[in-house]
């Protein structure tokens, strides 16, 4: 997976800006608890005041809760304060730090006051201590009280107060200052509504702001994906057009075109994903857990016991679910395998009457497939009622605990809901990054694929410096004792071949099926390179020249004629993209090709189907012919190039391909005496080895192989002639 990370690298800033964005969405998203639980705190319960702190109070109120305060208390409250005739109003500099002090000043004051001002029962029992009348000023008394006689009363009452929750002396404190501000003719409602409308459109403007960011990161991490996606696919491809046969048989066919389009699609998905949950969950889950902390310590273990469940549930599931996830890609290749062997044999298929068989073994690996995708879906199905299970026991317990806190006054039900909807933040982080680790196995699995690709190292290279033409070597290839053995094989398929094909010779190869005639052709490209001895072309070794200048010289018809989707002119000018028309004509004529194409009522732009599907074997091969030589090559490579062309087609296809290539080294594997008969050179091979040299004639007389295969093709007067 660490390889696939630095295709990254490309989109860093948009990456940056991702991690920006996260933050800025989850601080809104972190936000929005604590101001649902000022709304329901603050706005209704305390009917808009925040805290014991009045913002104006009269000079009469604070000289009442004077009496409770000593002398230095007195002084700072009434320092926090500007007297403005019978008021005093709140400095508007006041610092945080100032008001929380001036909440702890004024709250005990407010409770003793409030508690003798509004509890009768107590009022009455202090005038009765003293011996006074009933209807006598509670307040009036304590003025008068003797400093020691108030003093104890004071302290009397800390003690008292030292035992009672501070949330309860703040809510004494906030219905003392609804009075005062009633009191004073201020709007208690009016003053609510304000604070409850403050707060709703500064949670709307958080809303607003979060969906924003969770947008543009929707968007960003769709970007970076798709660019990643992207980078992958080219890098594939670069790197599979650089294998050798023998990588391109290391992976199949089926096997490579999965890897760069269902692994990279895995890869391009979870990259998306990455950013939107990999990242954001923990971020939201730190972010819940130091929120949750910091509204109420004493229920965090229920967090804790959830993530403990979830976390358990987790290693249970994957430890399971797993295994099936790394075999889902080998299924997914064997049914790709399949169903390209089906299409692409359908003939032979429907000639053989198969289709049963060849229906039941495409059954077989689509049953396979859908029963392992079944069992992890099963798997990953039964997370979710689990979670859900978990997220509810969460909220009944905090809810049973809170209610109990509630009633015992340490906490607000405002702060209850905040810490449940904390609570959900952080059980829905862990659920998020679940849900990415349903992804992860498979990417991970499809990750080490491409890099499976992306390692492999082609066999095949080109040289660090490479050797230029020798001079009047042109068109002249050259075999010195040449061997060859196919990778992880020890048996030579090819057995000391040496040979020379110069400037304008035809050097045909002839033997037996097996004898290794198409593998000696295919070192001349360097589809594989030599085990034993070299071949050189223009008198250099190819292994010391670039590939892409050995087959600019090279003009290469394959044994099965391979056409692209397209038209007529574009395959036949595919090695050689700005020939000139006359150029193309003149490559069809040579292959006997302008019948059918002048029939095409759009002749050289009829259009091809894919692999030349919608023209017979014959065309396909006089096309493929006509590539080769409108490429205009030094030499030309034909493997078996003219088995599907008539005896008359063929023959006068060698003629106008020896009149117009007299100056064209021409090499070819054929099958056919007829076909290589007049050539300059013939090779006989018989398992990997020269077993007969010459031309027709030296060849019928001192060959025995060549013998036995020309008697069994051609008539006595075929031969004599």
């Amino acid at each position: 997976m660490g390889k696939i990370m630095k295709y990254l690298k490309r989109s860093a800033g948009y990456i940056l800006c991702i991690m920006l964005l996260l933050f800025l969405q989850a601080y809104c998203e972190l936000s929005l608890p604590t101001y649902t639980s000022d709304i329901v705190n603050v706005g209704i319960q305390q009917k808009g005041i925040p805290d014991g702190v009045p913002e104006k109070i009269r000079v009469s109120s604070m000289d009442d809760l004077g009496l409770f305060m000593d002398g230095e208390d007195r002084e700072e409250v009434e320092g926090c304060y500007d007297r403005e005739g019978d008021h005093y109003v709140l400095r508007e500099d006041l610092a945080e730090e100032e008001r929380e002090r001036l909440n702890d000043l004024l709250g005990r004051p407010i409770l003793l006051l409030y508690s003798l001002t509004e509890d009768e029962e107590r009022a009455q029992a202090v005038k009765t201590q003293m011996g006074l009348p009933l209807e006598a000023d509670i307040l009036e008394i304590v003025r008068q009280m003797p400093p020691e006689a108030l003093d104890q009363m004071l302290e009397e009452s800390s003690s008292q107060i030292d035992q009672m929750p501070d949330m309860l002396i703040t809510q004494t404190a906030v219905t003392y200052v609804q009075q005062e501000y009633q009191d004073m003719g201020r709007d208690v409602d009016r003053i609510q509504i304000r604070y409850i409308l403050k707060v709703g459109l500064l949670m709307l403007g958080l809303a607003f702001l979060s969906m924003t960011a969770s947008v543009l990161v929707t968007f960003l991490s769709a970007r970076v994906a798709a660019v990643t996606g992207h980078d992958l696919r080219s890098s594939i491809y670069r790197k599979v057009i650089g294998f050798s046969s023998g990588e391109y048989n290391r992976f199949s066919t089926a096997s490579l075109i999965t890897r760069s389009s269902n692994d990279i699609q895995q890869i391009q998905l979870l990259m998306a994903m990455v950013f939107r949950i990999a990242m954001f969950a923990p971020i939201m889950g730190i972010g819940g857990i130091l929120k949750v902390l910091k509204t109420d310590v004493s229920m965090s273990w229920i967090i804790a016991l959830a993530v403990g469940v979830l976390m358990l549930l987790l290693v249970v599931l994957f430890s399971v679910a797993m295994p099936r996830f790394k075999k889902l890609q080998v299924l997914i290749d064997r049914l790709n395998l399949v169903t390209r062997e089906i299409l692409t044999g359908l003939p032979v298929i429907r000639a053989f009457s198969r289709e049963q068989r060849e229906k039941e073994r495409f059954e077989a690996a689509n049953r396979d497939l859908m029963e392992t995708t079944l069992f992890v879906n099963r798997c990953m199905t039964f997370m979710m009622p689990c979670m859900m299970l978990i997220m509810n026991g969460v909220s009944i317990l905090i809810v049973y605990n809170g209610a109990h806190a509630v009633d015992n006054g340490t906490m607000q039900v405002g702060d209850m809901m905040a810490f449940i909807q904390y609570a959900m933040q952080i059980i829905m982080s862990f659920l998020m990054l679940t849900m990415l680790s349903i992804m992860l196995p498979r990417a991970s699995v499809s990750a080490n694929r491409i890099a499976e690709v992306l390692d492999t190292e082609p066999v095949i290279r080109d040289p660090e410096e490479p050797v230029a033409a020798v001079p009047g070597m042109e068109g002249t290839v050259a075999f010195e004792g040449v061997s060859f053995s196919y990778p992880d094989s020890d048996e030579k398929v090819l057995r000391d071949i040496t040979f020379t094909a110069k400037k304008g010779q035809t050097v045909a190869f002839i033997g037996s099926t097996g004898s290794g005639k198409s593998t000696l052709l295919n070192l001349i490209p360097r589809f594989y390179d030599v085990t034993g001895g070299s071949v050189k072309v223009d008198g250099v070794d190819v292994r010391q020249m670039s590939q892409r200048e050995l087959r600019d010289k090279l003009g290469y018809v394959p044994q099965k004629g391979v056409l692209f989707s397209g038209t007529i002119h574009s395959n036949i000018a595919y090695g050689c993209p700005d020939a000139p028309q006359e150029q193309v004509e003149q490559a069809v004529a040579i292959a006997q090709a302008e019948g059918f194409i002048m029939e095409k009522p759009e002749r050289f732009e009829a259009p091809i189907a894919q692999g030349g599907s919608n023209v017979s074997g014959g065309q396909k091969q006089r096309l493929s012919i006509a590539r080769a030589v409108a490429k205009k090559p030094e030499i030309l490579l034909f493997d078996d190039s003219f088995s599907a062309l008539d005896f008359k087609t063929d023959v006068a296809l060698r003629r106008a391909l020896k009149k117009a290539t007299a100056e064209t080294t021409t090499l070819i594997v054929a099958q056919r005496i007829s076909t290589i008969i007049h050539a300059d050179q013939i090779i006989v091979l018989e398992r990997g080895r020269v077993a007969g040299q010459g031309t027709h004639q030296e060849l019928m007389e001192g060959c025995e192989v060549y013998r036995q295969i020309a008697m069994s093709q051609l008539s006595e007067e075929e031969l004599a002639g």
